[in-house]
Parts: structure tokens; C-alpha cells; sequence
């Protein structure tokens, strides 16, 4: 007997012996779990308290209950419907032995950053009952010191918490707390990493700058709703969309209330004239505040008196006009100081006679006593250089026309919807180019068989017989 076999068979008996002791498999089901199920419809009486709850609602009829009610779900739906079909124990007691290990090892590092921070308050304490003589330069040089030790006491607080994993599970279910450093850097971060790109590529697509400021370099987060849709920034709006005011969602990362002017330009207003564009105002308010905390802005809820200079003009395109861009800039007022809202009132809020683009010969047919229509000429750079305004934020919308813009036009009491433009053709001034090149040393009979190979041919004409056309029963026919 070979080695081999005597090897292998103790094994073989071993696992003969183990089969036999084996339970057979039963034909019997086991019971099913329970398991909770979605229902897509609203069931009829009155529906469970779980399925209205924003931690626990996972039904689609539930969730556009709570979006109306203005308490939306938390979270994604897989967390909802984890959260309601487990034990619910709190995210820190998960009884994973090395989620708890890492957990120790966090709070170890967190107690070293807030000893630090201690340390740095300590430092800033003795640094304010330091006689400013004894200083090299003088205040300024221990205000510069103070406002170093700042800056590292705002990056030791955003470490002390950046792992913890408590911290980023309120973040991504939308209940950080933006009054704290940690949740403004994370939310700055998410933004940086995809929202701003998208912003800064729409102002060079769009050609906002140069066209309305030299330079912008956004640092606030703004997001536009019309009636309580989200709307990325460059999409073409419906002018009846467009009539209502919007909301802003302008969220600063930095901590602080501060005061900031809105304004909403039109570059592409047509000139006939000059044959150019000029600039539009189609609204203007300041001494707006806005906080980390407190980041919506509803334009059509401001008091008038107190911040409007310019009051809301929807959007609209005139027809055969291309696409306007409506842009909106959020600018920091300088030292927080409020504006004089009655000289930007008096300044900005002009009428002309009638509307720039009603004197167009193209037009249709012509109105006898056309109404005031918003003055041109907006300049958002000069409004910037004379109030010392810096901008922070951008976000945009395109208008075309459509069927409901002579409505809104009517509604709002601007002229010119009866205006259409026409594009004029240019001719060119250049004589018509003569055949050169492959084309003209083969425009000759001998090169008949490759004609079928070059566009521009002297001469060629079906009559002669020289083009062979495909008949449906796939044979070839010359004529």
C-alpha cells in the first residue's frame, strides 16, 4: 500500500463517521420573519404615529406630509427604516467591541485638545494684562498675537471633534449645530468639495465675469428655491415660475451675524440702438443679516421700508431675444454698517420713458403710449466701488420666452411684449472661393470615379447619367 493511501484513509473513516452523525435537512419551512413592509398608499383611518415621525417615516405619502408640514425626514431612508426595525439603541452603545475600543482611543485624543485649548486661554488671559508698552509693537503687535492664538484655538476645537463619529453621523443626517466650528468646517468641506466647483464653472460658462464684475470668487453657500423647488444654478425657468420673489438659502462658514446687500442683474438686455446689451436691476435690498445659523432669506417677506431699494421684477426675455442670465450676487456690507436705503432708493430705482427695445423697427406693431419700464444701465461693479461691498456669493437662473411671458409682462406692467426680435443676416465680404487643391486637379472626366468622394464638384449634373441612385430591389440604376 502506497504512503498515499495509508494517509488518506483515516481521513475517509473520520469523515464517514462524522456524515452519519449529522442531522438530516428537514422538509419542513421555518417560520417566516416578520418583516415590516412599506405601503406606497396612505392607508385609510388614522395612520400609525411611527409613519409621521421624521426619525422613523419611510412611506412615501409620509414623507410629502412632513416636507408640507415643514419637518422633514432625518436622514436617508435606509437609516429611517433601520432605526424602526431594530432596538433603537443609542449610536454610542453599539455593542461592537472595537467601535468601543476606537471610542476610548477618540476621548483620550479629544482630552489632549481641550487641555491645549485651556492652555491657549490661558495664554490669550496673560497676554491681555500685559502692559501694550512692554510690546515691540505696540497694540497693534498684541492684537496681531491675539488674533494668532484665535485663529489656533478655532483649529484645536475642529480637531478635538473632527473623528468623532457622533459628530459626523448629526452632520449627515442634517442636525449639526452651525453655531460650533466643527460643523461649519464640515459642511465648508462638502461644499468645497462639489457645490463651489459647479458655482465657479456656471460664472466662466456664463461669462459673468467680465461681463458684470472684473473678478468673483464666491465664499458663501446660495442656494435658490422658487416656491419650494431647489433650483440649480443655470437652469432656463418658465416666466410664470419666475414672477414670485425667491428664497435664498445664503450660509456663511464663518461664525457671526453680519449685514449683506442683494442684488438681482440682468446683463442681456437688448440695446437697438447702440446695437449692444446693457445691464438691468431687478432687485436691490441691503442691510440684510444673515448668520451661520440663520441662513434663509426670503426675499419677497423683507420689509420694504427698512431694506428694498429696488423691488422684484420677474424675469422675462423678449421673443427672438436669446436667453438672459439672471444673476444674483450676495455682498458683505463693510464693518457691518447699515446703508442709507433711501439713497440707493433714490439712486437705483429710476424709470425711463418707455422700454429699450421698444423702438425696435422689427417689431410687429407698435404700442401708442407704452408704460414706465425699469431703467438700464445698471452697474454693479460702480455699486460695489462706491459702498465698498465685497462679494461672497452667486448663484443664477436663465429666462427665455415663453407662452406665459406676455402674461407676466402684463401682470407687471412692462412694455414690449409685443416686441419681436428678428436676426439680421450677414453677408460676407469675402469673394467665393475657387476650387483648389485634391477638388480642383481632378474635376476632369478621367477622375469621374471618385466625384462620388469630393463635395465640390464643377458640373455635376443627374442629367448626364453620372450619378448611380439605389433602387429598392438593390439594384444599381444610372439617372
Amino acid at each position: 500500500m502506497s504512503s498515499c493511501r495509508q494517509a488518506a484513509r483515516p481521513l475517509a473513516k473520520c469523515l464517514r463517521h462524522d456524515a452519519l452523525q449529522l442531522r438530516p435537512f428537514t422538509t419542513t419551512p421555518s417560520a417566516p420573519a416578520e418583516v415590516y413592509k412599506v405601503v406606497r398608499d396612505r392607508p385609510e383611518g388614522t395612520p400609525d404615529p411611527l409613519e409621521l415621525d421624521p426619525n422613523t417615516a419611510v412611506a412615501p405619502w409620509a414623507e410629502k406630509d412632513l416636507w408640507k408640514a415643514g419637518t422633514p425626514p432625518v436622514g436617508s431612508r435606509r437609516r429611517r427604516y433601520a432605526i424602526r426595525t431594530s432596538q433603537n439603541l443609542p449610536f454610542e452603545q453599539l455593542p461592537y467591541q472595537a467601535f468601543q475600543e476606537a471610542r476610548k482611543i477618540l476621548a483620550l485624543d479629544r482630552q489632549k485638545k481641550v487641555e491645549a485649548i485651556a492652555a491657549e486661554v490661558e495664554k490669550m488671559r496673560k497676554i491681555r494684562e500685559t502692559d501694550v508698552a512692554l510690546f515691540r509693537g505696540g497694540e497693534k503687535k498684541r492684537e496681531m498675537k491675539l488674533e494668532s492664538i484665535r485663529r489656533h484655538i478655532e483649529h484645536l476645537k475642529i480637531q478635538a471633534d473632527i473623528n468623532d463619529p457622533a459628530v459626523k453621523r448629526r452632520f449627515e443626517d442634517g442636525l449639526g449645530d452651525m453655531s460650533k466650528p466643527i460643523y461649519r468646517y464640515l459642511a465648508k468641506r462638502r461644499w468645497e468639495g462639489y457645490n463651489k466647483k459647479i458655482v465657479e464653472q456656471r460664472i466662466s460658462q456664463f461669462h459673468i465675469t467680465p461681463d458684470i464684475l472684473p473678478k468673483l470668487t464666491p465664499t458663501y453657500d446660495v442656494e435658490l428655491h422658487f416656491r419650494r423647488s431647489k433650483i440649480p444654478a443655470g437652469k432656463i425657468l418658465p416666466s410664470n415660475l419666475t414672477e414670485v420673489a425667491p428664497r435664498l438659502r445664503v450660509q456663511p462658514f464663518d461664525a457671526g451675524e453680519r449685514l449683506v446687500t442683494v442684488a438681482i442683474v440682468d446683463p442681456d438686455v437688448p440695446d437697438t440702438e447702440s446695437d449692444a446689451f446693457s445691464k438691468r436691476c431687478h432687485f436691490l435690498a441691503a442691510n440684510i443679516p444673515v448668520s451661520p445659523t440663520d441662513p434663509s432669506l426670503p426675499l419677497g417677506r423683507l420689509n420694504r421700508d427698512a431694506h428694498i431699494a429696488v423691488p422684484y421684477l420677474p424675469a422675462f426675455a423678449q421673443k427672438g431675444a436669446p436667453y438672459h442670465r439672471l444673476a444674483i450676487f450676495i455682498l458683505d456690507q463693510p464693518g457691518n454698517k447699515p446703508l442709507d436705503i433711501a439713497a440707493l432708493r433714490a439712486q437705483y430705482s429710476k424709470t425711463t420713458v418707455a422700454d429699450e427695445s421698444s423702438s425696435s423697427s422689427s417689431s410687429s406693431s407698435t404700442v401708442a403710449a407704452p408704460a414706465p419700464a425699469p431703467a438700464t444701465g445698471f452697474s454693479l461693479k460702480s455699486l460695489r466701488d462706491k459702498f465698498a461691498l465685497t462679494p461672497t456669493g452667486f448663484t443664477l437662473f436663465r429666462t427665455v420666452w415663453d407662452e406665459h411671458t406676455a402674461d407676466v409682462m402684463h401682470r407687471a406692467g412692462v412694455p414690449g411684449a409685443d416686441v419681436e426680435f428678428r436676426p439680421n443676416r450677414v453677408y460676407s465680404m469675402k469673394p467665393p472661393k475657387a476650387p483648389r487643391g485634391w477638388e480642383a486637379k481632378r474635376q476632369g472626366p478621367k477622375y469621374r470615379h471618385l466625384w462620388k468622394y469630393t463635395k465640390r464638384i464643377r458640373g455635376l449634373s443627374n442629367a448626364k447619367g453620372w450619378i448611380v441612385k439605389k433602387r429598392a430591389d438593390g439594384n444599381g440604376k444610372r439617372g
